[in-house]
């Protein structure tokens, strides 16, 4: 987020209404409606204006419930396990959201029997803002891993020519709050940039960076209209890192990446796969801190490591996350650009809600 950008203001229990009447519209229970509005409304506190409401719904009308790519009320199955601190369960393409924070809530309560948690989710529907969860996780004292294989490959491989990987996020969160003042996370995609940028850029009329997106020839661009495929990020290593997922979705029942939520192969599955880990902090400890530290002590002084020797311009993951939601906090509600409050408002009327008037919402 920009802070030289205007926004207006959208009241949280006013978006939580738009968004939760709106999957409700789309046939969720209530239930999934509740946890949609609560990641949207996290990812727009936090500033992560591509994995707003905005494109939550975008996502469920070209591959959820309208396309038959989610089932609302839909019900999850957990799968055999002879392992205590693994479990796998089936999604049954039931709303991402709904399904990652159970799993969630599942690893920490396997982490405090075990020390580690872990959650692999087969037949599943996107979840959208992956560092909302292990934001979420941090904030209760974990550290927390999640990765998800995108809805569509729209990724060419490095020294590739046509696109075959999602964009295939990676979410890590770190219990720092006491050490820094908010959790370190680091969550991004292994393109360039997501889609959901090239979406946001579109929608204000803006550029994409350089070398991040090609054409429909196999061209770079920076027409966010002309661009059909994106390129991953550090040439080689954002393509392992992409590739993880989706070896990992590999292992735990994922299909062909190129076919994922496009038309349906007799024999192949098209949902996505998530990974959850959670690990409490006292099963990594070894006691042996330098200097008699504790281990909260131990982190904080690394990082302040980190970050002195001149080295105070430097943003800790995270760090721009925490000063969004301090900026939103101050603003007393949701920020929104003008171009975001006119698909709000669509948003809205789909719900049942009254017309969002920008010139009635206040400005920060």
């Amino acid at each position: 987020m920009t802070t030289s950008e205007t926004f207006h203001v959208v009241p949280v229990a006013l978006h939580e209404r738009i968004v939760a009447g709106a999957y409700r519209a789309r046939g969720y229970e209530a239930d999934e409606a509740r946890h949609a509005a609560r990641l949207a409304t996290a990812a727009t506190t936090h500033g992560i204006r591509t994995h707003n409401a905005i494109k939550a719904l975008h996502l469920d009308e070209l591959f959820g419930s309208k396309a038959g790519g989610c089932v609302p009320g839909a019900r999850v199955r957990r799968l055999p396990s002879r392992f205590d601190a693994a479990e796998v369960w089936d999604g049954a393409r039931k709303l991402g959201q709904a399904v990652a924070y159970e799993a969630l809530d599942r690893c920490i309560e396997l982490a405090e029997r075990h020390g580690t948690g872990t959650v692999s989710v087969d037949n599943a529907f996107h979840y959208l803002w992956g560092g909302g969860y292990v934001m979420e996780a941090a904030r209760r004292g974990y550290v927390a891993y999640t990765n998800c294989t995108a809805s569509l490959a729209e990724v060419v491989p490095y020294r590739g020519v046509h696109p075959v990987l999602g964009t295939n996020p990676h979410s890590w969160g770190f219990p720092t709050t006491e050490a820094v003042g908010f959790p370190v996370v680091i969550d991004w995609a292994t393109s360039v940039i997501a889609m959901g940028r090239v979406q946001q850029l579109a929608r204000e009329g803006r550029p994409l960076p350089p070398h991040a997106a090609v054409d429909a020839s196999g061209r770079p661009t920076t027409d966010p209209a002309a661009a059909v495929a994106l390129l991953p990020f550090g040439e080689h290593k954002g393509y392992g890192l992409s590739l993880v997922n989706e070896i990992v979705a590999a292992l735990v029942g994922g299909s062909l990446p190129t076919i994922r939520n496009r038309a349906a192969v007799a024999g192949e599955k098209q949902g996505c796969v998530f990974f959850f880990q959670v690990i409490h902090p006292e099963a990594m400890s070894g006691g042996a801190f330098a200097a008699g530290r504790s281990q909260a002590a131990n982190v904080k002084a690394v990082l302040a490591d980190i970050l002195g020797h001149g080295n105070d311009r430097c943003l800790l993951p995270g760090q721009l996350e925490a000063e969004a939601a301090e900026r939103t906090r101050r603003a007393g509600g949701l920020l929104f650009s003008t171009a975001e409050v006119a698909a709000l408002d669509v948003l809205a009327r789909e719900a049942g809600e009254p017309p969002l008037d920008p010139a009635r919402l206040p400005l920060a």
